[in-house]
């Protein structure tokens, strides 16, 4: 009970921010065939090192990064400052495998965490408890060499690997100043929770820095009334939405994230053209607020350092409906109402929003809301939306009430935003 009224202190603002930016980024945006690229073509680490050699991300400007996070209307970001292939894009002291001792010649993740609170925004770090790269973690699950039995003969010392682990951590939460977020990848198999030494991992995370968010990946019960200390303060779906949001045993809503691609990746691959449309992305969030979470969405920058220009254009435009609707997503959650044929719903306190997906035919029929609602407006201009009640039950029911958008197009096709006053 304690952890769950801790998590409850902690994860305030991210609820209040709802929106995040995902960023995939290492020497595997080299080969451009995406992050998992050492694991799916079963590179030794001699021919993975090529990357390593090449990495020179002359195009690299965080701040540019930061800037279209903050006009897409994100309110945080996680870097991967360690994926799976282990190559560490901040200034380890404990491996000589990182982008300082590339061409690069820099801590990107100094230079990321700088960027990023200049423009107000909040930094988190992914860092993977996997690692290919380090003699001491064992050919396992997804390992590149999972199926060289030469390779999986060699001894290991697998408390060493998590000696390294637990001390890459630490260097992250001293080094970088304050860290909002820490989002760990993943556990899967008997690789989980105290395998990875998680009860002592997670007390030196809390002693360094008490408020951090982490995710729920090392393992645990998140939706146990009593989780374990190492349980996390969010669930982290990844590729869907819950249809139901994530609830605990006992069915009370927790905190959650859904991580989504823009397109099919997550890190850069140049072939990868099937993205979203910002039409998807904006329905994205609104579906994961709906229902009480977030959305993180990812970029996968290019091996220059450059974000892709589709996702650009698309982050612009998203940014372009929330600068006049966010509103209606940042701090709002479940409007615990039935889910409306037209769309959806979030609440925050008084005001109640529409979210019109589906112009159908006629007035837009919000069930059993008649005498609740004071006014109701555009939320992208203000425009006032007239309120009718129906007569004899003819186009609803006798509870509901109608807003009457007189046009037979929505305003905004993409999403049409009506912002309810509620009585008292």
């Amino acid at each position: 009970m304690k952890e769950v009224e801790e998590r409850q202190r902690r994860i305030q603002w991210f609820l209040e921010d709802r929106f995040g930016m995902f960023i995939h980024w290492g020497i595997y945006a080299i080969p451009a065939r995406g992050e998992w690229v050492q694991s799916t073509e079963h590179m030794t680490v001699d021919t993975y090192r090529q990357y390593f050699e090449e990495f020179d991300p002359v195009l690299y400007n965080p701040r540019e990064w930061a800037r279209l996070a903050k006009k897409a209307g994100m309110k945080y970001a996680v870097l991967t400052a360690k994926h799976h292939d282990g190559f560490c894009l901040f200034d380890s002291k404990l491996t000589d495998y990182k982008a300082t001792n590339t061409k690069a010649g820099r801590d990107l993740v100094q230079e990321y965490v700088e960027a990023f609170r200049a423009e107000g925004l909040k930094v988190g770090l992914y860092y993977s408890l996997i690692d290919w790269h380090h003699p001491d973690y064992p050919a396992v699950g997804n390992h590149p060499m999972r199926d060289n039995e030469e390779y999986k003969k060699q001894p290991l010392d697998f408390n060493r690997y998590l000696e390294y682990m637990h001390g890459q951590v630490r260097e992250l939460l001293t080094c970088y100043g304050k860290i909002d977020l820490m989002w760990f990848d993943f556990s899967f198999d008997d690789m989980v929770g105290e395998k990875w030494k998680a009860t002592e991992l997670v007390n030196l995370i809390r002693s360094l820095q008490p408020n951090i968010l982490i995710d729920n990946r090392l393992g645990g019960n998140i939706k146990s009334s009593d989780p374990e200390i190492y349980a996390g303060d969010f669930a982290s779906p990844e590729q869907i939405i819950p249809p139901d949001g994530v609830c605990d045993e006992n069915g009370h809503s927790i905190p959650w994230e859904a991580c989504i691609t823009l397109n099919n990746n997550w890190g850069y691959h140049a072939t990868d053209v099937d993205f979203k449309s910002p039409a998807q992305v904006i329905r994205s969030i609104v579906e994961c607020v709906s229902k009480n979470g977030n959305l993180l969405l990812n970029v996968g920058p290019d091996a220059k350092g450059e974000i892709p220009k589709e996702s650009v254009d698309i982050l612009e435009q998203v940014g372009e409906w929330m600068r006049r609707n966010g509103e209606s997503l940042y701090g709002a959650g479940k409007a615990d109402l039935p889910k409306p044929e037209w769309g959806r719903f979030t609440r925050k306190g008084k005001k109640l929003y529409a979210h019109i997906l589906d112009r159908g035919i006629g007035p837009v029929n919000v069930v059993g809301m008649k005498g609740k609602v004071k006014k109701a407006r555009l939320l992208a201009d203000g425009t006032e939306i007239s309120i009718e009640t129906p007569w004899m039950g003819v186009y609803a029911g006798e509870e509901d009430l109608l807003l009457n958008l007189h046009a037979n197009k929505l305003p905004d096709a993409r999403n049409t935003v009506i912002e309810l006053e509620l009585k008292d």
